[in-house]
């Protein structure tokens, strides 16, 4: 366990400290021009942008899915289930190469949607759909054990 803590502990110290030592070096007005340049706004707009639409389109796929799995039994039920595990289980970089082939101009959902003139993959809006993909599940599992020890007669009392 020491190990396992030390050694993400320096994947995410050493890279920071990086950053921060750097960042001492200069002087304050260029860090502040550093941070609010053209580059540095965009990229601002992007991660925030992206994130927001995810967790909000999370938010509402998240729920459904998660109410669907609790409350409703039928066939392929257990594959849904675990497919919702299915970005658990896939290496980061391996999911962002399976989404950028599939939403690709020429790949199996992107295909569909060029002629729509919709692309995906390498934009703004791909971004959103990997952060949504890596996303969802933390939903779906957060929301699955609350749905589960729902009492029925607050859904009842709320129907009516």
């Amino acid at each position: 366990m020491g190990t396992t803590l030390l050694y993400l502990g320096l994947l995410v110290f050493v890279p920071l400290s990086a950053v921060v030592l750097k960042t001492a070096t200069l002087p304050l007005d260029r860090v502040w021009e550093l941070a609010t340049s053209a580059r540095a706004l965009a990229s601002y707009r992007l991660t925030f942008g992206a994130a927001f639409a995810a967790a909000a389109v999370n938010l509402v796929f998240g729920l459904i899915v998660a109410w669907v799995l609790e409350r409703y039994r039928f066939p392929g039920r257990r594959l849904i289930d675990g497919l919702v595990d299915l970005p658990f289980a896939l290496p980061t970089a391996v999911a962002g190469i399976a989404l950028a082939s599939v939403y690709a101009e020429n790949g199996w959902i992107g295909g569909l949607l060029a002629p729509l003139g919709i692309t995906v993959a390498y934009t703004p809006l791909g971004v959103a759909v990997a952060l949504t993909f890596i996303g969802l599940p933390f939903v779906v599992r957060t929301v699955q054990p609350v749905l589960r020890d729902l009492d029925p007669a607050l859904e009842e009392a709320a129907a009516t």
